[in-house]
Order: C-alpha cells, then sequence, then structure tokens
C-alpha cells in the first residue's frame, strides 16, 4: 500500500497545501481501522475545498481510497490475529460476549459485503472472514465510501452529511434486503441441485 501511495503521488500533479491530502489520508485510514468519525469529516472537506478549487478532487479521492483500503486491511489483521481471543477470555461479561460472536458469525456468514461497510473491519477478522473474500470487499467498500461522501461533498457542499444520514439509513435497508434475496436464491439453487444429484443416485 505504501507504493500504491508513492504511485499516486509520483503521478498526479497534487495542487494545494500537501497537508491537506496527509490529512484526508490519516482520516480515512483510521476511520477504517476501526475509529469512526475523522474520515468522513476529513473527506468533506477536501470535498468542500476541491469545489473551491484549492485542492484537486481525483487526487483526493485516490489518496482516501488508498488509505481507506489499507486501514481495513488493518483493521481485519487486527481482528484475526487477537480479537477474537480477546472476546473469549475469561472475565467480566464472557456470557455476553461469546453471544456476541455467535451473532457476528451469523451476520458475517449472511451479509459478508453489507457487514465489512458498516461494521467496523476489525469485526470481519474477529468472524473469521477469509482474505479472499475480505479484501476485494473491502477495496470496493471503500470506493463506494469515497465516492459517495467526496463527490457528495463536492456537489452538495456541508449539506451532504445530512444527506449522507439519510441515504445511510434507505442504503441499509436496501442492502438488506437484496443481500436477503440474494441468500434466498442461493439456498434454492443449492436444494435443487442436491435434488438432482439425488435422483440421478436412484438405481433405475
Amino acid at each position: 500500500m505504501v507504493d500504491t501511495l508513492a504511485t499516486l503521488v509520483h503521478h498526479h500533479r497534487f495542487h494545494g497545501p500537501h497537508l491537506d491530502y496527509v490529512g484526508v489520508a490519516v482520516g480515512a485510514f483510521v476511520s477504517w481501522v476501526g475509529i469512526s468519525g475523522p474520515g468522513e469529516a476529513a473527506l468533506i472537506t477536501a470535498g468542500i475545498l476541491a469545489a473551491r478549487g484549492r485542492v484537486d478532487l481525483p487526487s483526493v479521492l485516490a489518496v482516501a481510497w488508498a488509505a481507506a483500503v489499507a486501514g481495513g486491511t488493518l483493521g481485519w489483521l487486527l481482528g484475526r490475529r487477537g480479537g477474537r481471543a480477546l472476546f473469549e477470555a475469561p472475565g467480566p461479561l464472557r456470557r455476553t460476549r461469546a453471544r456476541m460472536l455467535r451473532a457476528g458469525d451469523r451476520f458475517y456468514e449472511r451479509y459478508g459485503p453489507l457487514a465489512v461497510y458498516f461494521a467496523p473491519t476489525m469485526m470481519a477478522g474477529i468472524n473469521g472472514m477469509r482474505g479472499r473474500r475480505f479484501l476485494p470487499i473491502n477495496a470496493v467498500a471503500c470506493l463506494v465510501w469515497v465516492l459517495l461522501v467526496g463527490l457528495g461533498a463536492y456537489f452538495a457542499g456541508p449539506k451532504i452529511e445530512d444527506l449522507l444520514s439519510s441515504l445511510g439509513l434507505f442504503g441499509l435497508i436496501g442492502l438488506v434486503v437484496l443481500s436477503v434475496a440474494l441468500w434466498l436464491v442461493s439456498r434454492v439453487r443449492r436444494k435443487r441441485k442436491t435434488g438432482q444429484v439425488a435422483r440421478t443416485e436412484i438405481p433405475q
């Protein structure tokens, strides 16, 4: 990811204070590790500055995306390395923590892409999501976030915060409905396939 950021710096002509781009990168990275808030605030500010011609919008979006992907990957790795053991460790609220883990496992099994976008990426690691599944989903989720927030701030200005709140709710409902529909379709297909295999095995 360091190489990616270096390539972006080499191929883009950043105009405006470079500190602005650094702030966007740090905020996006921290937010996708698991600390919500600074990334969205930094990206909204940068989008508004881009609309006023003070920074380059494509460069802002590219830097934010690369940093978010790196932060999400680190959060996932931290979750895989020690997050689950921390939840299962003896101590206060152990049963509650165990129930949270079981609920999280079911949620990630059914709604993996939705969970990566709306939940801290550390939870994906805690719930055992494999790298070959998490990494592409994380990259796409970061891209959606960057375009939604960055372009939204560029075109709508400070009002984007209110719009994001509304879009977040409707987007969550839509993604849940879509995920459930896809899960039901895949389940029906598996049953049909299993039934066809069983019929072929019955002696004629």
